[in-house]
């Protein structure tokens, strides 16, 4: 069978399981599963070899049984990195991209007020996708970021590797446990937000594949800002701000949450889809009575 009429009956199949962007899907699936360039692709249509056509077999039953396209490919790009993904770590979304942008900001601010290195924690690392982006487009940074999961930390460490970044470490532990007593100039975070009633709403590949302990943020959706947010100003350095990404109508528990700890809310991100997606708290200066 030659290449494209291989992507028309890919494409088929992934219509009859009902999936959107399928189109899209379908190139993606065939030109990377089987490793072969785009442009060839098209022009050349090769004749497939009975292991590609095995391959792609296999392909379309793993995405029969929902399973994620980037679990299957076992990479997703982020904010120019590639990170390697798969069983046990949560899949990096575009908006994460919103929190790092408005962290780099941030930092950048901080080092031309100090000139000192910006050392910066996160939070909740998972694949390290937010910490590595952070190490790369500020290389003069000092990055630590924590998980409790191992399998998630070694999917990081294999990031960290993968893209060549120095300045991250990675430590295993509850948030700021591994890291207790050291402070901070950023703190940024991506935690479990989902509504623990809301998660069986969620699409087969995140319900049925990714982990369920990154994405349950309990029965509101705020256990961990609550964890977060009252301890960050013991780890902030004076001047320093906590940046976190926030679900879907959930700005204004968090900024509550953060305000009754001692934090004034600084900005509010939007996403693609016009969505809160970032807060970034600082602070509250004592007044001089106090």
């Amino acid at each position: 069978m030659r290449a494209l009429e291989a992507l028309t009956s890919l494409y088929a199949s992934l219509r009859n399981l009902g999936l959107d962007d399928v189109g899209r899907e379908s190139e993606i699936l065939i030109t990377e599963g089987l490793k072969l360039e785009r442009v060839s692709f098209y022009r050349e249509n090769p004749e497939l070899s009975p292991s590609q056509m095995d391959t792609l077999s296999g392909i379309l039953i793993r995405r029969g049984e929902r399973e994620p396209l980037q679990y299957i490919l076992g990479h997703v790009d982020f904010y120019g990195l590639d990170i390697r993904v798969g069983t046990g770590v949560l899949i990096p979304r575009p908006e994460t991209e919103f929190l790092v942008e408005a962290s780099i900001k941030s930092a950048f601010s901080q080092k031309s007020t100090t000139g000192e290195p910006v050392h910066i924690l996160d939070l909740c690392t998972g694949s390290g996708c937010v910490a590595l982006a952070l190490g790369k487009h500020l290389p003069s940074a000092v990055v630590y970021a924590t998980d409790i999961s191992d399998k998630a930390l070694s999917y990081a460490y294999e990031n960290r590797k993968r893209n060549g970044i120095g300045n991250v470490t990675f430590l295993k532990g509850d948030l700021y446990e591994p890291v207790d007593g050291q402070e901070f100039d950023l703190i940024v975070s991506n935690p479990p937000y989902v509504k623990s009633n809301d998660m069986n709403l969620l699409q087969p590949e995140i319900i049925d594949w990714e982990p369920r302990e990154a994405l349950d943020g309990g029965k509101d959706g705020m256990v961990f800002y609550r964890r977060i947010l009252p301890l960050a100003g013991r780890c902030l350095k004076e001047g320093g701000a906590i940046f976190v990404e926030i679900g879907q109508g959930g700005a204004y528990e968090v900024i509550e949450i953060a305000i009754s700890s001692g934090f004034s809310c600084e900005q509010i991100v939007t996403d693609y889809a016009g969505i809160q997606r970032v807060l970034s708290f600082r602070m509250r200066k004592r007044s001089a009575a106090a």
